[in-house]
C-alpha cells in the first residue's frame, strides 16, 4: 500500500519486551507468572535468532536495535528475580550481547544500573502488597 510504513516484526517484539517482563513480576499468581515467562522468553527467542551470532544486531557496529533494547535489559533481572529464570540458561549469545553492551561506556554511564532496577521493582511489589 502506498503511504503505509510496513512495520517491522523485530520493532514488534521490542515493543512487548517491557510489558511482557512487567507481566512477570506484577503478580504473585504462580500460572500467570509462568505464562508471561513464556511470553517473554518466546520474545527472547525471536530476537537472540535475530542477532544470530553477530556482536551487535547490526553487525559489527551498536546501532538502533542496540539502542532501543539496551535500556531495557536494566530491568532483566527483576523478570529473571520473579519469573526463577536466567536468561543465560536459554539464550546465551542474547545473554553475551547483554553484557558485551554494558561494557560500552555509552551505556553504563547512560542507563540506570539493573540492581536499582530491581530494588524499584521490590518497592512496587510491597506497594501494591505482592511481597
Amino acid at each position: 500500500m502506498e503511504g503505509v510504513i510496513q512495520r517491522d516484526k523485530t520493532y514488534d517484539k521490542l515493543v512487548d519486551v517491557h510489558p511482557a517482563g512487567r507481566a512477570i513480576w506484577s503478580t504473585k499468581e504462580k500460572d500467570e507468572i509462568e505464562a508471561a515467562k513464556n511470553n517473554f522468553l518466546e520474545i527472547m527467542m525471536y530476537l537472540d535468532g535475530t542477532l544470530g551470532d553477530k556482536d551487535y544486531f547490526n553487525g559489527d557496529t551498536f546501532g538502533f536495535v542496540d539502542i532501543l533494547l539496551i535500556g531495557l535489559t536494566s530491568y532483566f533481572p527483576a523478570y529473571e528475580k520473579y519469573g526463577n529464570f536466567k536468561l543465560e540458561d536459554h539464550y546465551p549469545r542474547l545473554a553475551a550481547w547483554i553484557t558485551r553492551s554494558w561494557a560500552r561506556e555509552t551505556v553504563s554511564e547512560s542507563l540506570t544500573s539493573p540492581e536499582k532496577i530491581t530494588n524499584f521493582v521490590i518497592m512496587i511489589r510491597k506497594m501494591y502488597g505482592l511481597e
